[in-house]
């Protein structure tokens, strides 16, 4: 293991990269593709990381904006998870969960239950976010039949919320786009106003608008009936959706409405736990939070491994062996639950974080929000958002509408291939330009990645001002 942190991939792009185009091209079916490309696109290449950095096709060193996708938590290239991946391997590189457990996953159990809020003490681990949110909506659905509560199956949902790629847990999506072409478990769901501040009913103070969301909450569950609504499911922020930061008081008054109306509060942090927001789970250390669960994945490990899970609530668990169906089988599972390789990681990824990583994260998110702040002074800009180290620059090229022009669609690409050029990966949304880096970013490294970014927003607003498309 002492040459591990100098050993090249096997697919190392400095030779193959024109090889892995080619491939990818011509066999690779890239995550949500369009119909005229499927099966036949080639997307940027990455061949290396290090620390915040990553190094693309061409060789050009770039900061990681998004941190792969908000998961790359304590950094590319640390010997550390990678000598635990070789390590636990060696030792035990899989285990059926069906009749069989192994040591890495109890204690990581353990661990992780130390640190959710309320009585959330029991975890059930999956391969990621996705099936993460299905199993706690399976576990919904399980509880109440063996209950006798065969139609309080319901789920709420919210505008603007991403949930997975599996069918249910896609079902819950508020993303236009996600379901333009898809079909879903409509049935199951009902979706509420999406709770963004900045695109609020325009009839809507913004001093009144958690007010309005909770009176809609409120009457949503009069007029269905609790005994039909099962769960609602909410990330703490809203971060597909644009870094969606709620309104104050917000969500700990829609909990109180789902304790006394018995629906279960689920809390998905699959972008939020893991040092995001600072904590290890945002849902009570920042938010002040008990959820009934709480479903996890990315920054659990960092992304060096696929693992998620949900944490659920012991009392849920008290009540279902305290059940007159003992023999009631929750028949769920996935062949790698509880996989020993990405348990041992995810232990070691847990270390980094407690070790410094969550003060550093905490430390430096104030200036990381002030210095994008600064952005508003742009005119492409409508607004920036955000908390901890996640935050979303909004363009809006027509301040007088509340819904965006056809002519936004574009910006965040544009955005993007500017900031390539100049050393940042940006995730456009749409409009929306998302930063998420991972958590050891310095303040020097955040000045760098805000100059870039503002150095790309000003070229675009010249493209588009040459085009003759904005006046801004």
């Amino acid at each position: 293991m002492a040459a591990l942190r100098d050993t090249k991939p096997a697919g190392d792009f400095g030779r193959h990269g024109d090889d892995a185009v080619d491939l990818a091209t011509r066999h690779l079916i890239q995550p949500w593709p369009v119909a005229g490309s499927a099966g036949a696109e080639a997307r940027a290449l990455i061949g290396e990381g290090d620390g915040i950095h990553i190094t693309d096709g061409d060789g050009k060193r770039l900061i990681d904006g998004p941190a792969g996708m908000w998961c790359i938590n304590v950094g590319h290239r640390r010997e550390e998870l990678a000598r635990v991946m070789y390590e636990q391997a060696m030792q035990l590189s899989y285990n059926t969960p069906w009749y069989t457990m192994n040591a890495p996953s109890a204690e990581l159990a353990r661990r992780i239950a130390d640190h959710a809020p309320g009585d959330l003490s029991h975890v059930f681990y999956t391969t990621g976010g996705s099936s993460a949110v299905e199993t706690a909506l399976r576990f919904m659905q399980f509880t109440n039949n063996v209950r006798g509560r065969r139609e309080k199956k319901l789920i709420l949902s919210r505008g603007g919320a991403y949930h997975g790629s599996t069918y249910l847990s896609a079902s819950l999506n508020g993303r236009p786009r996600d379901r333009d072409w898809m079909d879903g478990a409509d049935g199951l769901v009902v979706k509420l106003t999406a709770p963004n501040p900045f695109r609020r009913p325009a009839r809507v103070s913004r001093k009144t608008f958690a007010d309005f969301l909770v009176e809609e909450f409120r009457q949503t569950v009069e007029e269905i009936g609790a005994e039909r609504i099962g769960a609602f499911v909410g990330e703490p922020i809203q971060a597909s959706g644009g870094v969606i930061v709620p309104p104050d008081g917000y969500l700990k008054r829609i909990r109180e409405i789902c304790r006394a109306n018995d629906i279960l509060y689920v809390s998905d942090e699959v972008v939020t736990a893991f040092g995001r927001l600072g904590h290890v789970f945002a849902s009570g250390e920042v938010f002040g939070l008990d959820p009934d669960m709480i479903t996890f994945a990315k920054g659990v490990t960092s992304g060096y491994f696929p693992l998620g899970g949900v944490v659920i609530s012991g009392r849920l668990l008290e009540e279902l062996r305290k059940s007159n169906h003992p023999d009631a089988m929750f028949a769920h599972g996935l062949t790698y639950t509880s996989h020993p390789v990405g348990c041992a990681v995810a232990l070691k990824n847990l270390d980094l974080l407690e070790d410094g990583i969550l003060a550093h994260a905490r430390e430096v998110a104030p200036y990381f929000q002030t210095q994008l702040k600064t952005l508003e002074a742009l005119p492409l800009v409508g607004e920036v958002r955000g908390m901890g180290l996640m935050a979303c620059v909004e363009c809006v090229a027509d301040r007088d509408s509340n819904n965006p022009l056809e002519l936004d669609n574009a910006v965040g690409k544009r955005i993007d291939r500017h900031c390539h050029e100049l050393g940042l990966l940006v995730r456009p949304l749409i409009n929306m330009c998302v930063m998420s880096p991972p958590l050891i970013i310095t303040c020097e490294q955040i000045d760098t990645m805000v100059a870039i970014l503002r150095e790309g927003i000003s070229r675009t607003m010249d493209d588009l001002r040459k085009e003759g498309v904005w006046d801004g």
